[in-house]
């Protein structure tokens, strides 16, 4: 058997799979932040079952070097020697969490992929790929096709510079430096946090008043950033609508860079519960046309297909594939 997990700042997702990676046994899903460690959290999600796996893929946020990383969004630092030992499992791997995205990108059935741009899905054969993950913070990753598979390179790409496109984006810049006090990043924007500033940037920066009740209602939620997309799609609350419309565009926008960084042709694979919640905001308008506007690599990206992967699981399976991989002695 294999031990499976994606570690995000919100969840950590660990799961059980035969020793080829392909068949679920099962699946639990945890509060990060309510544990101290990685190795807590595997120990309870074991004992429930009694397994003894030969094998653990962990995908983290973060990046991972020399087999350790501190991760992104939750404070835990994994080691995959400190894990093999702690949970006497022979051969432990950590991987970013975007390469375990991917890696289950690949092997997505095209029955569960929802196709936002373009004539056909994704090409899993034949050109670089990109994946783009909006969570609590922004994931990026490269699929470098070396002729004969795809090479997953990890990436800290949403923690580039944020490149405002016009007037209303410079000033949301200038409202960040101040706000942050630093420099800012397309993660402080394309997140679940990123959400809260740009709505707070409307708010304050623009002045858009608030309804006393909607105000109430993100002031006393338990999860303000998950509210307040949810006023904006229901058009309740103006500045939320507002803030989504501008995150969709330069979400779209960060899309369209990651192709031309990686010349990923063979198609974008769109992942995280931010995109599936707003899937019916992914359309032609805001996230497509933002993507296509890169002036003369325009029709580059007119034949670059984009695809939601609504899986909130996938990383799982990618984890899982990589633990059989490594198995087995076989690269992924």
């Amino acid at each position: 058997m294999i031990l499976a997990a994606d570690v995000g700042g919100t969840n950590a997702r660990l799961a059980i799979y035969s020793a080829d990676g392909e068949k679920l046994i099962r699946r639990e899903t945890y509060p990060s932040h309510t544990h101290k460690s990685f190795e807590e959290v595997a120990r309870a999600f074991l004992a429930a079952g009694g397994e003894k796996p030969l094998a653990a893929c962990v995908g983290v946020a973060g990046p991972v070097v020399d087999g350790r990383v501190e991760a992104t969004n939750v404070p835990w630092i994994l080691d995959e020697r400190i894990i093999a030992q702690a949970l006497d499992i022979p051969k432990v791997s950590l991987i970013n969490d975007l390469v375990a995205l991917s890696l289950g990108a690949l092997h997505a059935r095209p029955e569960d992929l929802v196709l936002l741009h373009g004539s056909s899905l994704p090409r899993t054969q034949g050109a670089n790929l990109a994946v783009i993950a909006a969570g609590t913070g922004l994931g990026e990753a490269s699929l470098v096709w070396d002729g004969q598979k795809h090479v997953v390179c990890a990436t800290e790409g949403g923690h580039v510079d944020f490149a405002p496109r016009n007037e209303l984006e410079i000033d949301l810049l200038r409202y960040l430096i101040k706000r942050v006090k630093r420099r800012v990043s397309y993660e402080r924007i394309l997140s679940g946090p990123g959400i809260g500033n740009v709505y707070d940037f409307f708010r304050e920066a623009k002045a858009i008043p608030e309804d006393e009740v909607v105000e109430a209602a993100i002031a006393s939620s338990a999860d303000r950033n998950a509210t307040i997309t949810k006023l904006g799609i229901s058009g309740e609350s103006t500045a939320a609508a507002r803030a989504l419309k501008l995150f969709i565009s330069l979400y779209g926008a960060e899309a369209g860079n990651l192709v031309l960084k990686s010349l990923a042709v063979g198609g974008v694979f769109v992942m995280g519960k931010i995109a599936v919640n707003l899937s019916a905001q992914l359309g032609p308008k805001g996230f497509v046309d933002s993507f296509l506007d890169k002036g003369r690599m325009r029709q580059l990206l007119e034949k670059t297909p984009i695809a939601l992967v609504p899986d909130s699981t996938i990383g799982l399976s990618g984890s899982a594939r990589h633990a059989a991989a490594s198995l087995s002695g076989l690269r992924t």
